[in-house]
């Protein structure tokens, strides 16, 4: 006979979670689905009509410049934001109004804008790879479906400094976790796979 925990390690707090633009989703340990297993994600835009994010700690090992023909040689982590529209090629960075119609995400992120204008800048050597970050595809969710995630614990929603956001790498998912107290240092050890061991 099993005795029973006063609580459920993979139930998500809930409280002061409020879920807008710049806010980071981090899935919970079991979830499988291919794009969003172990993921962080960069919300970049939410409205009444849904959310658009980016998936951060799933990059890829390919230059930009074999993907988009004309690009500058340019070293830049390249993601796979998400499942929706795979064949599209979506930028965040920090460099704020110099590319024009960027979006404003938070503190000094900014998502898309001028694609010619930030070519250019990366052509003239002005623009570093540390101030732009590369994504093909993005992660979408239909009005009231992410909230609807959220409050089956697919997803935590926290928030975490800008810098870590442009730097992030494929261990951002634990590392987030570790900082964010006993209860999800245990979903950061939750082995990949629990029906192996």
């Amino acid at each position: 006979m099993g005795l029973y925990l006063d609580f459920d390690f993979l139930n998500v707090d809930h409280e002061n979670l409020e879920l807008k633009q710049g806010r980071i989703l981090i899935s919970e340990p079991l979830l499988s689905d291919t794009y969003f297993k172990r993921s962080v994600v960069l919300i970049t835009e939410y409205s009444d009509k849904g959310a658009v994010g980016f998936v951060l700690n799933k990059t890829i090992n390919m230059p930009l410049a074999e993907m988009l023909s004309g690009f500058p040689n340019f070293k830049a982590t390249i993601g796979i934001g998400g499942p929706v529209e795979k064949d599209t090629i979506h930028f965040l960075h920090s460099l704020g109004e110099i590319v024009p119609n960027s979006v404003h995400v938070i503190d000094d992120i900014y998502w898309g804008g001028d694609f010619e204008t930030l070519k250019e800048l990366i052509s003239t050597g002005i623009v570093n790879s540390s101030q732009v970050r590369f994504f093909l595809g993005y992660s979408g969710w239909s009005p009231n479906q992410l909230e609807h995630e959220i409050k089956e614990n697919a997803w935590l929603v926290t928030q975490v400094e800008s810098s870590k956001i442009m730097s992030s790498d494929r261990d951002f998912w634990k590392k987030t976790l570790d900082k964010l107290g006993e209860k999800y240092k245990v979903w950061s050890n939750i082995p990949e796979n629990p029906g192996m061991n």
